[in-house]
């Protein structure tokens, strides 16, 4: 057994997720905490909300409500969705928790005194219409880098580029729309990313087995242009963690906070922390090498939006600390999901959004069709006519018509238990030759976090079987020859035991109704195939699952295609 952290990139507090946001980060994350819990390994897997920064501030203005009011509704919203869909987190947290906020405190006092904080006396936009600083998303204009007329002033959503407001061309307002801004001076705390810059070059040349598109944008921000840059981490906001050294604010820095990019990953590790007071375990043991860490395998999920920060800020953070804390061994990251044609937005309202499809679908047919097109290699996109077809073919042809076809055949003929008589054949024996094939083929790719080529697998699978039984024809074959027909149904009944567990990590829901309708508890990995088509034996009950995946029709595909064209209000 080996011990595995599991963190997703935590989602911003500003609204409800849409499917891009799932397939970048929580929802693979949980795809490999539940296999790797399957495979009796012992996982700690967290997340929480983002809840600092200028997206939770324009959020509750937008709301009218007060931030922290704000914030604490969003949190239950999307912990309450994210059970929705199954993710199987041991904790989803706050980045506003007491915990973070003295983490986050302590971190950037451990940093000033290894000498890798500096004060900056610089310009940064004002409005004067809204009398204000305007920090990050409190700003928008034209990216510098490739042109995109929306690009926020923290960063551009379309080639990834780390920017500052001042960087923009043609900025804005993005609380009045006012282009009446002039540069004023304020003072920031800086954080030395490029006194780092070697030790980050030697830690990311060290991890071979990354993804190219994690390492390639590491390694551009890294060395294109100008290099490593230092970076501010103060704002010029009232909603945050308060920029205070030892307990006192900063001197010069009254009024500021630390900026969420700086606060917001060190919530990994505060996440730890309230999760333990809450359970009452050790969250060192997960965090601190000096008190066991060092055999945790900590695992990172992510979109590729924000791979600089997890690759460059947060490592500098832990490096420069100085301290036994945990560092990430792999980084999973993924490029964009794309709606119909378009690119979905959250801040923009366009695609479809996670409460929505909930509403649509129960979350097994969102988790497959998102897993099995997981933008891994390029960007993919979303259609409703490629989603209807894999949710009919996949899910209702194959895996559901096994499990109607077998139980209902089964009750038929024999009743509602396993039944007895018959031998296997060369049949069988090719049967489970080819799937022990497909299974270790399976558990390579879960392993390695190839998850559309999981998922190829895992429908290889359930294919074998309709193929087997499609061959075997044990409803014709009763009228001849009744105890061969039974023996190959109880060979189809074990295997709808080991569909469920293998299935379990992609399509939980449906895996736990095929366990259910065997009236069988075992999850254990079919590590010895062979054994696992004997475990439920002769005589143990079962019953008719309801319908697992019903099909989509067209006029249902036509409708939301037409509802969800235009932008979410």
């Amino acid at each position: 057994m080996a011990r595995h952290l599991i963190t997703s990139a935590i989602p911003y507090i500003n609204g409800i997720k849409h499917l891009g946001n799932l397939v970048g980060s929580q929802l693979p994350a949980d795809l490999y905490a539940r296999y790797l819990r399957a495979r009796g390994h012992e996982v700690l897997f967290l997340c929480a909300t983002d809840e600092h920064g200028t997206p939770a501030e324009l959020a509750a203005a937008k709301a009218g409500k007060p931030v922290a009011d704000y914030c604490t509704e969003m949190h239950a919203v999307q912990a309450e969705i994210a059970k929705g869909f199954s993710l199987s987190f041991d904790h989803f947290g706050r980045s506003s928790s007491p915990q973070n906020h003295a983490l986050t405190q302590a971190f950037a006092a451990r940093l000033a005194d290894q000498g890798l904080i500096r004060e900056v006396v610089e310009e940064q936009m004002y409005s004067v219409a809204d009398g204000r600083f305007l920090p990050d998303r409190y700003i928008e204009g034209t990216c510098p880098n490739c042109g995109f007329e929306s690009a926020r002033g923290d960063q551009c959503d379309n080639c990834t580029k780390q920017l500052d407001p001042v960087d923009l061309i043609n900025p804005r307002s993005t609380v009045s729309g006012s282009t009446d801004l002039e540069l004023r001076e304020t003072k920031h705390l800086y954080l030395c990313q490029s006194q780092m810059k070697q030790r980050l070059s030697e830690w990311i040349e060290s991890k071979d087995d990354w993804p190219v598109l994690t390492t390639s944008i590491a390694k551009k921000w890294l060395n294109d242009g100008d290099g490593l840059q230092d970076r501010g981490i103060t704002r010029d906001l009232k909603w945050g963690v308060p920029a205070q050294f030892d307990g006192a604010p900063w001197e010069g820095m009254e009024g500021k906070v630390f900026y969420v990019w700086f606060d917001a990953p060190i919530e990994y590790i505060a996440c730890a922390q309230e999760w333990a007071e809450g359970t009452g375990t050790d969250w060192e043991r997960w965090w601190r090498t000096d008190k066991g860490a060092d055999d945790v395998t900590y695992t990172q999920f992510m979109g590729k939006d924000n791979v600089p920060f997890h690759t460059l800020g947060f490592p500098v953070t832990i490096l420069g600390s100085n301290q036994p804390w945990k560092l990430v061994d792999y980084i999973k990251s993924f490029n964009y999901l794309n709606y119909d044609g378009g690119q979905f937005s959250t801040s923009r309202g366009r695609g479809v959004f996670m409460d929505q499809a909930l509403e649509l679908l129960p979350a097994d047919y969102w988790r497959w069709w998102l897993l099995s097109h997981a933008p891994e290699s390029s960007d993919a996109e979303f259609t409703w006519e490629n989603f209807q077809q894999s949710a009919n073919k996949d899910l209702a042809d194959v895996l559901g018509n096994l499990v109607s076809r077998v139980t209902k055949f089964c009750r038929s003929k024999f009743g509602e238990t396993v039944p007895e008589g018959g031998t296997w054949g060369a049949a069988e024996e090719a049967l489970i030759t080819e799937l022990e094939t497909r299974l270790r083929a399976y558990e390579g790719y879960m392993e390695a976090m190839e998850v559309r080529k999981a998922s190829i697998e895992l429908r290889s699978l359930w294919v074998a079987g309709n193929e087997y039984l499609q061959a075997a024809a044990p409803w014709t074959v009763v009228k001849t020859d009744p105890e061969q027909a039974a023996a190959v149904i109880r060979l189809a009944l074990n295997l709808i035991r080991i569909y469920a567990v293998v299935s379990q990590p992609f399509i939980p829901g449906a895996a736990a109704s095929m366990m259910a309708g065997m009236k069988a508890d075992d999850w254990s990995w079919p590590t010895d195939l062979r054994a696992a088509l004997t475990a439920l034996p002769v005589g143990h009950a079962f019953e008719v699952p309801e319908v697992l995946f019903r099909k989509i029709t067209d006029e249902e595909r036509a409708e939301w295609q037409e509802r969800f064209a235009g932008t979410r209000t």
